[in-house]
């Protein structure tokens, strides 16, 4: 089996040196490839700049933005059987990128923001017989939310976790199906968080 995962953060940029971004560290994106590669399956790893290595034995694509995202995976989605998208899409750019570095002037700079490109869903519009596994993080009423991606992105199922998550080394996820049943639960260090889910990924969803 051929597995997409995306992994860590996107950026994006403001002027040629500020940028908007999260904190995500990539580990749990990573993790899973990790899982993935040794469960004997061919891994295509998709990554926004983090701080860790990728584990060995992957197809490794750098992205930065959320458009370069985008395109690397509407590239590499026919090529895989499923995609497990854990990556930290930053929601927001802004509408003109500033060339060169901003001064400050000792007063107040505004920026007018738009959403960015919805990776997942479009790749949930090309998804022919593969499967698509979301990831949803939520603050605020987290299940109808996951519920509300899930229906969106097409997805098979979708990981729900909340932000406690974000660069730390532990986890705790719920998978929720179409119909909004909780259908497994994992928690623990993100290694092993990843290695239970990937287990379940291949029994209830790849089909593997």
């Amino acid at each position: 089996m051929r597995v997409l995962i995306t992994a860590g953060p996107t950026r994006e940029y403001l002027d040629d040196v500020r940028y908007l971004s999260n904190a995500s560290s990539g580990r749990m994106g990573y993790a899973i490839a990790e899982a993935a590669i040794e469960a004997g399956h061919e891994v295509v790893l998709v990554t926004g700049p983090v701080a860790i290595s990728p584990p060995d034995g992957c197809e490794i694509h750098q992205i930065e933005t959320t458009d370069d995202l985008l395109k690397t995976c509407v590239e590499l989605f026919p090529t895989c059987d499923g995609v497990i998208a854990v990556a930290a899409v930053c929601d927001y750019r802004p509408v003109q990128r500033i060339s060169g570095k901003i001064a400050k002037t000792g007063t107040a700079v505004t920026f007018e923001f738009i959403e960015t490109a919805d990776v997942l869903a479009e790749l949930g519009k090309h998804k022919a017989d593969r499967w698509i596994v979301g990831f949803a993080l939520e603050s605020q009423d987290p299940r109808a939310n996951a519920m509300r991606k899930l229906k969106m992105k097409n997805c098979d199922c979708i990981v729900l976790n909340d932000t406690s998550a974000i660069a730390a080394d532990e986890n705790d996820v719920e998978v929720l199906n179409p119909q909004g049943d909780t259908v497994a639960g994992f928690t623990g260090p993100k290694s092993q968080v990843a290695g239970e889910l990937f287990s379940w990924i291949e029994d209830h969803i790849s089909g593997e």
